[in-house]
């Protein structure tokens, strides 16, 4: 295995969190449902959304931020231990295989005021 590419970005989250209100359909664009809302149904706060937000961003850097990728395509999701994962389908997935990508790293965290994320694409 190999490393392919390593992105890394940060999101000041009440400026993210300013963004989502006075934009409406933002949060559609950017996220699928399931990112969006937690178990219960209700929606997740701002710091988690950032950090999302930030995973999404770093992993664009990871495949050396090409044209064309949409959002939707990329799922940053939480497995029942706690650990952060994604999952690509779409024109972020087309672009991995190319590049050989067979495995992510992520790592999203989130405190005073800012929310960070890096990707680590390993091929």
């Amino acid at each position: 295995m190999s490393i392919i590419g390593v992105g890394i970005d940060v999101a000041e989250i009440d400026r993210f969190e300013a963004a989502l209100k006075r934009t409406p359909g933002l949060a559609e664009r950017l996220f699928l449902r399931s990112e969006l809302l937690l178990p219960t149904g209700e929606r997740r706060g701002s710091a988690s959304l950032a950090a999302r937000f930030a995973a999404k961003e770093a992993l664009a850097k990871a495949l050396g931020a090409p044209a064309g990728l949409l959002w939707t395509d990329a799922e940053v999701f939480v497995e029942d231990s706690g650990r952060p994962r994604l999952r690509v389908t779409g024109t972020v997935a087309a672009k991995a295989a190319e590049l050989g990508v067979r495995s992510w790293h992520v790592s999203l965290s989130h405190d005073a005021g800012v929310a960070s994320a890096v990707v680590v694409a390993e091929g």
